[in-house]
């Protein structure tokens, strides 16, 4: 006899798992595969390189093509040096909302899912679910993409994919995508009082932090293209979030490391925009050389995700505004795994519940009221792969 649990519990359960990204997830990925083996369920993991960290996939129902992925990640973002009212990894209801770390982001969809496994079995569905659960979405989409090659190599073709971000159950047509490159500057270290022979890397950098603003003034005064005109803001923006270096201030400073990010509408080429920075780095560096042949600059791949671009007509686009109703034109600009299946092959979508304003806060919450509207969702795709 298979596990049973209610949505609410198996919220209890999967919140119960400190799954931080920086932390392995395979105990959340143990239960999930028992929960699943229980009820007959053949799963398959898909680990990272240190074997620490899996993806899991699988499919309940006939193994025919046409059914629907059900997709959501299993890591959290940590809780350090935040204020929180109760423990955050138990699930605890006040004034109609649960609280917990990941109820809305997205432990909350991701248990509406697995709870839907036994109803898809009772009710004897005619085209599958298949049940898709990632590592590392929240340090940039890192493991999924290992897991939607498996999926499409070896699961029948799904004819739609739902990522179960919180959107208030608001059908999300496109999101931005990002890219990041990791840049260290390395200069040449000499007394402040002798800058002039020396390479400052901070100054360096500034240089191609400023390129960046440059790069978003010109952005934001040019006309977006439709697509582009769909999100806020309706360009690509550069931004540095953290920075570091020096040792001292009356020496030149010897190392300088950022991360340079983009984050893309789906009209844009994010190679273009690395490209492009490639070349400005390159020209700075030029221009360090000159003053000390030591001095470089070294840049590094960080994360790659790509856009999720509406469809027209899509496949999940419509399936999910025949289960919720919404007919709203809604993109985001945050990125997601949605762009990922789209990447390879798969009509996306972004739908769940939850509000995004709650997702990484202290306190974090999604409202009954949600939750219970994401488990009348479900209901209703089961009900549409009953179908003939």
């Amino acid at each position: 006899m298979g596990q049973e649990f209610t949505p609410r519990e198996m919220l209890e359960k999967l919140v119960s798992f400190p799954s931080v990204s920086r932390d392995s997830n395979l105990p959340v990925i143990d239960f999930i595969e028992s929960y699943l083996a229980s009820h007959g369920v053949e799963s398959h993991r898909v680990y990272d390189a240190t074997g620490q960290k899996a993806n899991l996939y699988a499919n309940v129902g006939p193994a025919v093509e046409g059914g629907v992925i059900l997709s959501g990640h299993t890591d959290v973002v940590p809780v350090d040096g935040q204020d929180w009212n109760t423990d955050p990894f138990t699930v605890v209801e006040k004034d109609g909302k649960l609280y917990g770390r990941g109820t809305c982001d997205m432990k909350g969809f991701d248990a509406l899912a697995l709870c839907a496994v036994p109803l898809a079995l009772k009710r004897g569905v005619k085209r599958p679910i298949q049940i898709a659960m990632s590592y590392d979405e929240e340090v940039g989409c890192v493991g999924a993409p290992f897991m939607i090659a498996e999926m499409a190599k070896h699961l029948p073709k799904a004819s739609a994919a739902i990522i179960g971000e919180p959107s208030l159950m608001k059908v999300v047509t496109g999101h931005k995508g990002g890219v990041g490159v990791a840049t260290h500057v390395e200069g040449y270290e000499i007394h402040s009082s002798l800058q002039h022979i020396g390479v400052s890397a901070i100054h360096e950098a500034a240089k191609l932090i400023d390129w960046a603003n440059q790069k978003n003034a010109e952005s934001a005064a040019a006309t977006p293209n439709p697509v582009a005109a769909m999100f806020v803001p309706p360009w690509t923006n550069a931004h540095v979030g953290t920075i570091s270096g020096g040792t001292a201030n009356n020496i030149t400073a010897k190392d300088c490391k950022f991360i340079m990010g983009f984050r893309c509408v789906p009209s844009d080429n994010p190679k273009d925009w690395i490209d492009a920075y490639t070349a400005k780095v390159r020209e700075v560096e030029a221009g360090m050389k000159a003053i000390h042949p030591d001095a470089k600059i070294t840049l590094t791949p960080t994360y790659g995700v790509p856009g999720l671009r509406p469809e027209h007509e899509g496949a999940a686009e419509m399936l999910a505004r025949r289960l919720t109703g919404d007919n709203g034109s809604h993109v985001v600009s945050y990125g997601t795994e949605a762009g990922q299946f789209q990447a390879e092959g798969y009509s996306a979508v972004v739908c769940g519940p939850g509000s995004i304003d709650q997702a990484h806060q202290p306190n974090e919450y999604i409202s009954v009221a949600e939750f219970e509207a994401g488990w009348a969702f479900m209901n209703r795709l089961i009900d549409h792969l009953c179908e003939d």
